[in-house]
């Protein structure tokens, strides 16, 4: 088998920055996705089913909202097309989980693009 060293490799929306240090930075135009696949209320919603849990299967999701396969199925796509969630195909059935790091850097990125300091955010009130 060939050796498989890039992360590139696995990522077909090329979401995921390989750069050395760059854990919390998204990669070009991420940031951009991701808004756009949070502006869907519904698919807040299934962002939000996925991360109450370790890892989700995609039937439970099916089982929460009243919505066709399909159309959850697309929203998934979306979110991993955003690279915030990841999907996991084992055997027929679908599992998913929130990248949380990816989260943390969309966070830290939309406070700076507003002009916040997110170190000011961590302090207490007085």
């Amino acid at each position: 088998w060939p050796c498989l060293t890039s992360v590139r490799q696995f990522d077909n929306y090329e979401t995921v920055s390989t750069e050395t240090g760059s854990r919390n930075r998204l990669a070009p135009g991420q940031f951009e996705l991701i808004s756009k696949a949070l502006a869907d209320p519904r698919r807040v919603g299934v962002l939000e089913a996925i991360a109450d849990e370790q890892c989700c299967a995609c039937q439970h999701l099916r089982d929460q909202f009243p919505i066709s396969k399909a159309t959850i199925s697309h929203h998934i796509k979306e979110l991993v097309r955003a690279g915030i969630v990841e999907a996991r195909r084992e055997g027929q059935y679908l599992n998913c989980l929130v990248r949380r790091e990816t989260l943390e850097a969309y966070a830290a990125e939309l406070l700076r693009r507003t002009g916040c300091d997110p170190a000011s955010l961590a302090e207490p009130k007085s």
